[in-house]
Parts: structure tokens; sequence; C-alpha cells
């Protein structure tokens, strides 16, 4: 059992015969009344999100989560298929439990695939990623890196905002937890 202001991004947790991430947590002291934790949270198994508050001196049961690594290789059907770089054994992660990690996914590349009991839950990227540009407005002469920038479209169909000096076929390094332009990969 662990407390919940002992919560953290990342952690999950069970309750109430749910699989549960933390996206966020927060102390919260409101001006009158008792400390509480805001917290916004994940089902595992459904996608859903949701925003809640719980006392701080509550428990929940932490899940033990294990990881493996893999190699992604394609989608087929409503599947995205990952294969153990070991032992070349085939997992199957429905596509609608990790929309937003597809968004950084490329064929052949190595990730992490999280594990409750038998039961795959989710997919750990590397904190950045470096994707090519597919589609964006021609570059501005003389543009410079402190521009309001402008959007441009990764061969994963993500859209990050760039520098104006960005052209299409560039390849850039990409942060996975806010999908913003860290720099020109080399």
């Amino acid at each position: 059992m662990i407390s919940v202001s002992d919560l953290r991004s990342g952690m999950t947790f069970e309750k109430d015969g749910k699989l549960i991430k933390v996206l966020e947590s927060s102390h919260h002291k409101p001006g009158k009344g008792n400390t509480v934790m805001r917290l916004k949270l994940r089902d595992v198994r459904t996608g859903s999100t949701t925003d809640t508050t719980m006392r701080p001196d509550e428990k929940v049961k932490k899940a033990h989560i294990d990881s493996k690594s893999v190699q992604f290789l394609y989608i087929q059907d409503d599947m995205a298929i990952f294969m153990d770089l070991e032992t070349y054994e085939q997992y199957e992660i429905p596509v609608s439990i990790i929309e937003e990690e597809l968004n950084y996914l490329l064929d052949n590349m190595e990730v992490t695939i999280q594990f409750y009991v038998d039961e795959v839950v989710g997919v750990s990227l590397p904190t950045t990623v470096v994707l090519e540009v597919s589609e964006t407005q021609p570059s501005i002469k003389g543009a410079t890196v402190s521009g309001s920038g402008k959007p441009a479209t990764m061969e994963t169909g993500l859209v990050v905002n760039v520098p104006d000096f960005i052209e299409v076929g560039e390849k850039l390094e990409v942060n996975t937890q806010d999908g913003s332009y860290v720099k020109r990969a080399k």
C-alpha cells in the first residue's frame, strides 16, 4: 500500500479493480479545510482520463509494472505489433491504448513496453525522438530561432511548432513529453 501523497507522475496503482496511471499530481491547500491531492488519472485499460481529488492520507495499492525492450514493427488493422529482440516473440497492443505514443513511433524503433502480470498496459518512449519534416511552409530568409515559429507536419503525422528557418526534409529532435521542437538532428 502507498499513501496518495506519495503518488507521482508516471506511477500506476490499483483501485476498485481498475489499473490507474497518474498523469499529474499536486498538493492543494485551500483557504479553509484540509489539504487535498489533485490528480489527473488515466485508466490504463480503457484509456479514459479523469481529474479528481483525494485525501493525502488515503492508501492505494501500488501496481507492480514490469518492462521489456521491444522493437516497433508495424500497425495492422487496429493493433500495433511489437517484437521482443531477444526471443522474437511478438506482442499486439490495441492502437486505442497507445494513440499518443503513435505520434512518435517509427518502424523498427526500439521502445519499452510495460506489463501488469501478463497484460500489456503501455509503451514507454525515449525522452526525445528524431523525426523528419514532411510538410511545412517555405523557410523565411534571415529567420532566427527567436521568431514565433510555424507549424510543421512530421513523418508520423504529428504537428510541431518549429522555427521559421526549418524546411521540408530536415530531421528534427522532438520532445515526446509535450511534442515540442528541441533542435535540428545531426
